[in-house]
């Protein structure tokens, strides 16, 4: 019986340190970017290939890509692109579902009077290290003339690229052809208005759109190839230099970046969309508007953790049973 009541024991100790969360060493949660290098993080996009990775670049000329890790903060890849020109104003990144890196050179402080900006494309790296990538260089105009833009986005499942343009009265949503190519230039189309847009970014399943501006943010319903709503309001964090935004690999919350040095990327939960017909208004599918930003490295603070917390809840009452009942045969034996 003693060896039993000790396995038992044992057994559920083993469980309940496998549900336990991993704490420090918790990604996807709010972080610092520590790299004295990037001063005006201006794009952030979470990796498809390192999970808890992120990667960034400054708004500058300089052909360099940052992969943070959110555990730490800590840069853990420089990537140097060749094989392109010397950015002009690099404004946005985004992953696609081929499992490239889009960085959109396409910011135009000058009012729209580029008349073409460009996207370079390559393939996410395998190994985090500092190395050089080749990539490819797209020429983009837009049909209606030169605009000044700061959003680019990748469809995670068309991967067709999509750029917000930046206008204080009424931006607008254009649409590139279905596959970029690289030997002329790619004419984006105008398919909607939208506000004033920093950053965007596509939901993993391709259902929503999230576009933020300096004081706020909306989640859209994404249908046939554009905004199927007037949008919802999304809880995005007072920044000083609001410019970033970015959903985590699983969907299950958005993170919002800003310029800066020693800037901070926080993470705003993910309401889940409810049963069609409960009046959610988030279009019958996909991940819905955000709530309030978790408190800073909370462990349990979003609703990902609370599985975690009644597993182990669970586990730790079934090891107490046990070993009361364990007791108690003893004692009649």
């Amino acid at each position: 019986m003693r060896s039993f009541l000790y396995a038992s024991g044992a057994a559920a100790l083993v469980l309940l340190c496998a549900a336990a969360p991993a704490g420090a060493a918790e990604a996807d949660r709010d972080f610092t970017i520590k790299d004295s290098r990037i001063t005006e993080s201006s794009g952030l996009a979470a990796s498809r290939a390192h999970p808890g990775v992120y990667w960034t670049h400054n708004d500058q000329d300089a052909p360099l890509i940052y992969g943070i890790d959110s555990r730490t903060g800590e840069t853990v890849a420089t990537l140097t692109m060749k094989g392109v020109g010397t950015p002009r104003d690099m404004e946005a990144v985004s992953v696609g579902p081929d499992g490239d890196i889009y960085v959109g050179d396409i910011g135009d402080n000058r009012d729209g009077s580029w008349d073409h900006v460009w996207i370079y494309r390559f393939p996410e790296p395998r190994v985090l290290k500092d190395q050089t990538v080749q990539a490819r260089q797209y020429d983009v105009k837009y049909a209606d003339g030169p605009r000044n833009a700061e959003a680019l986005m990748v469809h995670p499942k068309t991967g067709r690229v999509y750029i917000a343009s930046k206008n204080e009265n009424s931006g607008g949503l254009y649409a590139g052809p279905e596959r970029l190519s690289s030997a002329g230039t790619n004419v984006f189309r105008r398919v909607d208005d939208v506000p004033w847009v920093t950053d965007g970014a596509f939901s993993p399943d391709g259902e929503r759109l999230v576009l933020r501006g300096y004081f706020s943010a909306r989640s859209y319903v994404w249908k046939d190839g554009r905004l199927g709503d007037d949008g919802e309001s999304v809880g995005a964090p007072f920044q000083g230099q609001a410019e970033s935004v970015t959903y985590t690999k699983d969907g299950s919350a958005l993170m919002f970046g800003s310029e800066g040095r020693n800037s901070r990327v926080v993470r705003v939960e993910v309401e889940r969309a409810k049963p069609s017909g409960s009046g959610s208004g988030s279009g019958g599918g996909g991940q819905g508007p955000a709530r309030t930003p978790s408190p800073s490295g909370a462990p349990g603070a979003g609703e990902g953790d609370t599985g975690g917390f009644g597993l182990g809840v669970v586990v730790l009452g079934v090891a107490t049973a046990v070993v009361i009942g364990g007791k108690r045969l003893l004692r009649r034996g």
